[in-house]
């Protein structure tokens, strides 16, 4: 069965120890997903499968056999960015862009997480509705390293991409409350 990646049918590897990363990259040349620490621990690498944030380097890709996975590549429509590839961009979100495609990945993987009401380690109420809070937020996220430290342009451009989303919080959603 074929996987889909970015919308596009591609057959498995032969070799099922091909990680899902190396996959992506050497198999498909799609290099927007990194290989930073190859160990699940600096979120470079971060892709989506249907809709859900993985690590693709702790992934296998025969495991993606018949799903759907989005890179980086594949979150623009055409010649048109994302809207937070774009909030990234006004929000000044990356520096050297290394882990930039792992964390868009996983902040649109992330607020789908919300709106499922999956709860975090910081989230207080187990019992309602999940809200991005500005703690919510950033215990979300981090996962994704950043070496260059560019957090705070992350989470203003995750907080207005999303401000209109009812799960987001009110004092996220003002991003001068975020930056502080």
């Amino acid at each position: 069965m074929p996987i889909t990646v970015n919308g596009h049918a591609a057959v498995p590897p032969d070799d099922p120890r091909v990680s899902l990363l190396d996959y992506l990259r050497e198999h498909l040349h799609l290099h927007g997903s990194k290989k930073g620490c190859n160990q699940g621990a600096c979120g470079a690498c971060t892709v989506l499968v249907d809709g859900e944030r993985i690590l693709s380097c702790l992934a296998l890709a025969v495991q993606c056999d018949g799903r759907e996975v989005t890179t980086v590549e594949g979150l623009a429509n055409g010649g048109q960015l994302h809207p937070l590839q774009a909030a990234f961009v006004e929000h000044d979100g990356f520096q050297c862009g290394y882990c930039t495609p792992g964390q868009l990945c996983s902040a649109i993987g992330m607020i789908a997480e919300v709106e499922r009401g999956v709860p975090s380690h910081v989230t207080a109420d187990l019992t309602g509705d999940v809200r991005l809070t500005h703690d919510e937020l950033r215990e979300r996220m981090s996962g994704n390293l950043c070496r260059c430290g560019a957090y705070n342009g992350i989470v203003d451009a995750i907080a207005e991409t999303y401000a209109q989303n009812r799960a987001v919080a009110p004092d996220v959603a003002d991003t001068r409350k975020v930056a502080a």
